[in-house]
C-alpha cells in the first residue's frame, strides 16, 4: 500500500505539472486529503467521551457538584470558596486505551494540581505541581508510593516536558495505556513511558481538582478509543 501511495503521488504531481494553476491547486489538495487519510492506517478511532454539553457519562465525587460546569462546550472545574478537592469519573471503565484531551488551566503555579487518574489499583497522570515535591511535575506518574521508594518513581518522570508546554494555553494531552506500559504525550512530543505490572485492573478515568488550591482546570475534546 505504501509503494501504491507513492507512485499515486508521482503520477499526480506529473498530472499537476501539465494543468493550469487553478486545476493543479485542487488536484494537490484533493492529494493531500487522499494521503492523510491513509497516513496512519493503525492510528486507532477516537470517540468523544464528553459531550460537550454536560455531564452525561460521568459522576461526580463528593457529592454534591460545586467545582463542575460546562460551558460552550468546554468542561470548566474551579475552586469553591472552601478549597475542597473534587474528581470527576467516567461511568464506565476501562483498561486498555489511547486517551486525548485538551487542557489549560489558570492559577499561580504552585496551585496547579491537577491529573487524570486511571487503572485499578489506581494512579495519575500529573499536570501540575506536586504537594509532595514542591516541583512542577507535569506528564509524570504519580504512583502515591506502592512498591517505590517515591510517589514519582524515577522511569515514570517526563522528559523534556517543558520544551512543548504552551503555557497559558491550551495543551493536547495523549495518554496511552497497553497492557503494562503507559506513555504520555504532550502537543505531539512524548515525554513519559513508564512500565509496571501493578497496575493491570481496569477502571473509570478521573478528572482531579486538588483541595487546597485555588485554580480553574478546564477541558475539551476528550476523545478516547479502547484498544
Amino acid at each position: 500500500p505504501a509503494r501504491d501511495a507513492g507512485r499515486f503521488h508521482d503520477s499526480s504531481m506529473k498530472s499537476a505539472a501539465s494543468l493550469p494553476p487553478r486545476a493543479a491547486f485542487i488536484l494537490l489538495a484533493t492529494l493531500g486529503l487522499a494521503l492523510r487519510g491513509s497516513a496512519a492506517p493503525n492510528e486507532p478511532a477516537l470517540k468523544p467521551i464528553f459531550n460537550g454539553r454536560d455531564l452525561a457519562g460521568w459522576t461526580v465525587a463528593p457529592a454534591p457538584n460545586v467545582h463542575w460546569r460546562v460551558e460552550n462546550g468546554v468542561l470548566i472545574g474551579e475552586s469553591d470558596e472552601k478549597r475542597t478537592g473534587s474528581m470527576l469519573w467516567t461511568e464506565k471503565s476501562y483498561k486498555d486505551f489511547v486517551l486525548e484531551l485538551d487542557v489549560r488551566w489558570h492559577g499561580a503555579k504552585e496551585d496547579i494540581d491537577s491529573g487524570v487518574t486511571l487503572r485499578k489499583p489506581s494512579f495519575q497522570v500529573q499536570m501540575g505541581t506536586s504537594r509532595s515535591l514542591q516541583r512542577d511535575m507535569t506528564g509524570s506518574m504519580l504512583t502515591d508510593g506502592v512498591g517505590h521508594p517515591t510517589r514519582y518513581p524515577e522511569a515514570g518522570r517526563a522528559k523534556d516536558w517543558e520544551k512543548y508546554f504552551k503555557v497559558g494555553g491550551w495543551n493536547t494531552f495523549r495518554i496511552e495505556a497497553r497492557g503494562h506500559t503507559f506513555k504520555v504525550w504532550i502537543n505531539g512530543h512524548q515525554t513519559t513511558e513508564y512500565t509496571d505490572s501493578k497496575w493491570a485492573g481496569a477502571a473509570p478515568l478521573g478528572l482531579q481538582f486538588h483541595d487546597a488550591v485555588k485554580m480553574k482546570l478546564e477541558f475539551r475534546n476528550i476523545r478516547l478509543a479502547e484498544l
